[in-house]
């Protein structure tokens, strides 16, 4: 257990730390949570001397598991002059299967959670598997979905010492980010989150989620028709998902109310939206209301009637 002022110090030593980095690298001060002793962390913590590799993943993904022995692979060969950190992005996640998967593959690197999505959010992340190898100054020096040759080059070379050149990604600044938000700030709306691929991407690896969006999805429109009065919005993850798989989607369940992508996560990370499917409440771009009980209109109408 850490004494106050060993605390104290830790803290006085990462604030100096974190002065000398560029306004780039503040990404290394968001806060996700080490899944081994549910204590706060962040990329700030680890060996500044190193270069770090991060790999997004979930326990539903299917070639997340796919690469599982790899990334064990390349954390017994590098581990030792690469930090590792397998994050989850925490969505529909459950810490039962986390820890099976850590059994499963024999896990050794820190298994952290993203839990709000903020960091997924501040690196651009698009789907996962996602690959991300950051150099000791803290530029993102290569990103992939993939892991193959490709990756364990370039992480030879950055555990041999070589810096490498900052590759691009497409992540939003903060008036980017308030514009996408300012929609939302003012009056009332009731927002019905979910995914495109919750009903068939997840119907092997978790065929209860998928069953439960498939139901709650098809029975939309006739809760909607029975709450009229409602601001009704639809808006889906942004997770592997493009304006065809939209159109899709509103096509198979022949949605009634206008559904829009959460472009870069930026909704799901400002309102906390880790499960889907759920129902959203917002006024004046605070969450007043949350159902996740779609059992009945009774129990939607208790559930909304309570913020009012």
């Amino acid at each position: 257990m850490i004494i106050p002022l060993a605390r104290l110090c830790l803290a006085f030593c990462l604030t100096l730390s974190l002065s000398a980095w560029s306004q780039e690298s503040h990404y290394r001060t968001i806060e996700l949570t080490d899944f081994a002793t549910g204590t706060p962390t962040r990329l700030a913590e680890l060996d500044h001397a190193k270069p770090t590799y991060i790999k997004f993943w979930a326990t539903w993904c299917q070639p997340c598991m796919q690469q599982m022995p790899h990334f064990q692979l390349l954390q017994d060969t590098f581990g030792d002059r690469i930090n590792f950190v397998a994050v989850n992005i925490n969505i529909n996640e459950r810490s039962g299967r986390v820890s099976s998967v850590i059994d499963r593959f024999g896990l050794t690197m820190p298994v952290w959670m993203d839990q709000r999505g903020q960091l997924a959010l501040e690196l651009g992340l698009e789907g996962t598997p996602y690959s991300v190898l950051i150099n000791p100054a803290g530029k993102i020096v290569y990103t992939t979905h993939e892991s193959d040759a490709m990756l364990d080059g370039v992480m030879a070379r950055l555990a041999d010492g070589q810096s490498l050149s900052s590759a691009g990604t497409e992540t939003l600044g903060e008036k980017q980010k308030a514009r996408l938000l300012a929609p939302w700030q003012q009056g009332e709306h009731l927002v019905f989150f979910s995914a495109t691929w919750c009903d068939w991407y997840l119907e092997e690896a978790r065929p209860g989620m998928a069953r439960r969006c498939k139901d709650v999805q098809q029975g939309l429109n006739e809760l909607v028709k029975q709450l009229p009065e409602e601001p009704w919005q639809g808006v889906v993850n942004h997770l592997w998902t493009d304006d065809k798989a939209l159109s899709e989607f509103v096509e198979k369940y022949q949605m009634t109310i206008p559904f829009h992508i959460d472009r870069h996560g930026v909704l799901f990370n400002e309102f906390g939206v880790r499960d889907l499917p759920v129902l959203l409440k917002l006024r004046d771009g605070k969450v007043i209301a949350t159902v996740t009980d779609f059992s009945s209109v009774a129990a939607v109408r208790a559930r909304l009637g309570e913020a009012r």
